[in-house]
C-alpha cells in the first residue's frame, strides 16, 4: 500500500487531504482522560501540514445513534490536537453540511481542520451499501486525497474507513503502517518463546484470538474477569465473580487443544476477592482478601490476580522473546486491584522480549499506572482491530488501502 511519504514525494502542497484518524478518546464530560490516540496520530497530521497540505481530520467518538449528540462531540479532541500541534485547529460543527464545507473552503496551505463526529450521520455505520456509499460521496467531495490512519477503526466496514478510499487516491498513514509492521511480527516468523497475556472482562471477546493463537503461541496467560470462566471450567467455585457459563464448553475445548499441541495454558493460582465491587470514583479503600484460585468463597467476587500469580506470570514472561498483551488483570482503575495489571506491565519491561501492548484498556492502564510508554516495543491504538488481525481476519479498512 502507498504511504504518506509517497504522497509527500509526489507533492501535496495546496491539496485537500482527508485523514481518517481515531480520536475516539475517553471523556469525563468535556475533559479528555486519556489522549493517547490523539498523540499517536498527531505526527501524521503534522507531516502533511508541514508539507503544505490542507488537512481535514475526521473520526468517530463513542456510539451516538446516527444523529448529533453533544455528549459525543469531537470539540475537546480538536482542541487537544491543536495543543499538540502547536497551532490553531479549525472545527466544523457538522460532518458534510454547511459548516464542514465552509471550514474546508477556508483552509490555507498547512492548516488543519477537524470535522464533527462522523457517527452523527447514519450513513457512516449503515449496513446498507447505498446509504453508506452516499455518505462517502459527500465526504469525498471535501477532499482530493485520502489518508487512512485510524487503526482502531480498520476492522469496521464504515463509510469513512471502507467506502471513501475507493473514491479518492489513497495512502496509509504512518500510524497504520507502524501497526501493520508490528502485527506481522506477531504472526509471521515470530521469535520464540512467544507468550500471550489475555485479560479483560469477557472470555467471549477473546475466543477468536485464543483459537488462532493456539496455532502460534508457546504459552497463554489468562487473567481479568475472563479467568473465572476458565476456573469454573476446571470445576472450581468462583463465587459471584464474572462468569460466562455458556462459554464453558468452548473454554474446555481450548484447554484440551492447548494440552494436545503443547501450548502452556497458565491460569491464576490465587486471586483478590471482595463481597463488594470497589467505588471507582472515590477510590475508597476496598480491603480485599487473598484466596487460592480454587477456594473462592461463594459470596465473594474475584477482582484481581493475587501475589503468587503475579510472581508466576512475571516468571513466564521473563524468558520470552515475543510478548503480546491485551486486557487488564483486574479492576486496575482502583489502586487496591491494580497490582496484577502493574505486575504484567512490569513483566513486559523486565523481559528482553519484543513487547506489544494491544491497545484498549491495556494501553490505558499503562498510562494510568505511570509507566513509560516508550519503554515498550509498541503500544497499539486499536484493541479490537489488533485482535481481529491476530485472528487472521481481513480488516476492511486495511483492504481498502491496498493498491
Amino acid at each position: 500500500m502507498k504511504t504518506i511519504d509517497d504522497l509527500v514525494q509526489d507533492g501535496v502542497a495546496g491539496k485537500r487531504i482527508f485523514v481518517r484518524a481515531d480520536l475516539n478518546v475517553p471523556l469525563d464530560g468535556t475533559t479528555i482522560t486519556d489522549d493517547g490516540r490523539i498523540r499517536a496520530v498527531a505526527p501524521t497530521i503534522a507531516k502533511l501540514a508541514e508539507a503544505g497540505a490542507k488537512v481535514i481530520v475526521a473520526s468517530h467518538l463513542g456510539r451516538p445513534k446516527g444523529a448529533p449528540d453533544p455528549a459525543f462531540s469531537l470539540a475537546p479532541a480538536a482542541r487537544r490536537l491543536g495543543e499538540l500541534l502547536g497551532k490553531d485547529v479549525a472545527f466544523a460543527t457538522d460532518t458534510v453540511g454547511a459548516s464542514a464545507q465552509e471550514t474546508v473552503a477556508g483552509l490555507t496551505d498547512g492548516q488543519v481542520a477537524v470535522l464533527e463526529n462522523l457517527r452523527f450521520n447514519a450513513g457512516e455505520t449503515s449496513k446498507d451499501d447505498a446509504e453508506r456509499g452516499a455518505f462517502a460521496d459527500q465526504l469525498a467531495a471535501l477532499a482530493d486525497l485520502y489518508v487512512g490512519d485510524g487503526f482502531g477503526a480498520v476492522h469496521r466496514k464504515h463509510a469513512s474507513v471502507y467506502d471513501l478510499p475507493a473514491r479518492l487516491p489513497h495512502a496509509a498513514g504512518d500510524l497504520i503502517a507502524a501497526e501493520v509492521t508490528v502485527l506481522k511480527k506477531l504472526t509471521e516468523d515470530v521469535k520464540r518463546p512467544y507468550a500471550v497475556v489475555l485479560g479483560g472482562a469477557k472470555v467471549s471477546d477473546k475466543l477468536g484470538v485464543i483459537d488462532h493463537l493456539l496455532e502460534k503461541a508457546d504459552r497463554i496467560l489468562i487473567g481479568g474477569g475472563m479467568a473465572y470462566t476458565f476456573l469454573k471450567a476446571q470445576g472450581h467455585e468462583v463465587g459471584i465473580s464474572l462468569l460466562q457459563e455458556d462459554q464453558i464448553p468452548a473454554v474446555k475445548d481450548y484447554m484440551k487443544r492447548a494440552e494436545e499441541r503443547g501450548v502452556e495454558f497458565v491460569l491464576p493460582v490465587d486471586v483478590l476477592v471482595s463481597a463488594d465491587f470497589p467505588d471507582l470514583k472515590t477510590k475508597a479503600p476496598a480491603n480485599p482478601t487473598v484466596v487460592a484460585a480454587d477456594a473462592i468463597p461463594a459470596d465473594q467476587e474475584g477482582l484481581d490476580i493475587g501475589p503468587k500469580t503475579r510472581e508466576l506470570y512475571a516468571a513466564k514472561l521473563k524468558d520470552a522473546a515475543t510478548v503480546f498483551w491485551n486486557g487488564p488483570m483486574g479492576v486496575f482503575e482502583h489502586p487496591d486491584y491494580a497490582n496484577g495489571t502493574k505486575a504484567v506491565a512490569q513483566g513486559l519491561l523486565d523481559s528482553a522480549a519484543f513487547t506489544v501492548v494491544g491497545g484498549g484498556d491495556s494501553a490505558a492502564a499503562v498510562r494510568l499506572l505511570g509507566f513509560d510508554e516508550n519503554a515498550f516495543g509498541h503500544i497499539s491504538t486499536g484493541g479490537g482491530a489488533s485482535l481481529e488481525y491476530l485472528e487472521g481476519k481481513t480488516l476492511p479498512g486495511l483492504a481498502a488501502l491496498e493498491d
